[in-house]
């Protein structure tokens, strides 16, 4: 977003050229998933990285990105790793579980290989708040995480170098 908050090119916006970039994605509520799939494909595109230098890979679960996204960040032509899921909370504490263990587990990753690693796993109460957030009223977190990651990256360059 621009600094006067409508949608589109910022300034000093981070590009994707020359990067690979790893999607990992849930399979659960793929109905949910598949929208922020959508929206991280087109973003990536709009940055400038080259369909041919994204990778798809799907996890049967939430739970499941953390390993997923270690093994994809550990790859030499992975620059960054977008995770994008959904997890909608139920009766039990489950939710809770998955939640934790997601976020930890990515965190860990991307501190363990220095990759950025974006969390686009939607917590929500309901699967209404879910569409929402994917490509609804609320917006697209699948073109988020890829903001937060393609910025984390040129981040890092301008830290450590290339």
């Amino acid at each position: 977003m621009t600094a006067e908050g409508r949608p589109g090119e910022r300034e000093g916006e981070a590009s994707g050229e020359g990067l690979g970039v790893a999607i990992v994605v849930s399979r659960y509520h793929d109905d949910v998933t598949s929208r922020l799939l959508a929206g991280a494909r087109a973003e990536l595109s709009r940055r400038g990285v080259r369909d041919e230098d994204v990778r798809v890979v799907t996890a049967p679960g939430a739970f499941e990105l953390p390993l997923l996204a270690l093994a994809a960040a550990d790859r030499d032509d992975v620059d960054a790793v977008v995770c994008l899921g959904c997890v909608v909370r139920g009766e039990t504490d489950h939710y809770d579980w998955v939640c934790g263990g997601v976020s930890s587990g990515l965190q860990q990753a991307s501190l363990e290989t220095g990759v950025p690693i974006g969390f686009g796993v939607l917590t929500v109460d309901t699967l209404e708040q879910a569409y929402a957030r994917a490509g609804g009223d609320v917006g697209d977190k699948g073109r988020e995480t890829v903001d937060a990651v393609l910025e984390s990256v040129a981040a890092l360059k301008s830290l450590v170098g290339d």
